[in-house]
């Protein structure tokens, strides 16, 4: 005698259950980079950075348009060294993430962190308050980031004010 397993109506319901929520994930996923991408664009056009604006539509890379767009300094070429050091330091922590199992997850620890803390100062840059940019963080991991597209949507035309 030999076990075997017959399919039943609760593996279909979890099966199915698992492929409409791994591509509702899928495409919350895709909406997310598109808007993020364009609130990026528009907001590096606006902020004059016109020459690298099309740098936020490219995965992955896309992340120097942010640290452009929070890097401090009081030229262009400082400014753009300084998100070159941000990007390198953020792809070392990626690279590290993904190689080294154990300490993966603290650096994937970091780069959250890393991350959040350029969008404190993104929300900075657009309210010129460090307390709204701190409610606007928080509100942005209360919602799960909806708070971040619609504030990001309502000020990438406008220039920054700190």
């Amino acid at each position: 005698m030999y076990n075997s397993y017959n399919s039943n109506d609760f593996d279909e319901f979890f099966g199915s259950l698992f492929i409409i929520l791994f591509l509702l994930v899928l495409v919350m996923g895709i909406a997310g980079y598109i808007i993020s991408s364009l609130i990026y664009y528009q907001a590096s056009k606006t902020n004059g950075f016109d020459d690298l604006a099309y740098v936020a539509w490219i995965p992955i890379i896309n992340v120097y348009s942010l640290f452009l767009l929070t890097a401090k300094g009081n030229d262009d070429a400082t400014v753009r060294a300084e998100a070159l050091k941000n990007v390198l330091i953020y792809g070392g922590l990626l690279l590290v993430s993904f190689i080294i199992p154990f300490i993966g997850i603290f650096a994937s620890f970091g780069i959250w962190i890393y991350v959040m803390y350029f969008t404190y100062r993104l929300f900075y840059r657009w309210s010129g308050e460090p307390g709204r940019a701190v409610l606007y963080i928080i509100l942005s991991l209360i919602t799960f980031g909806l708070f971040y597209f619609i504030y990001g949507l309502m000020k990438m035309n406008k220039p920054f004010v700190a």
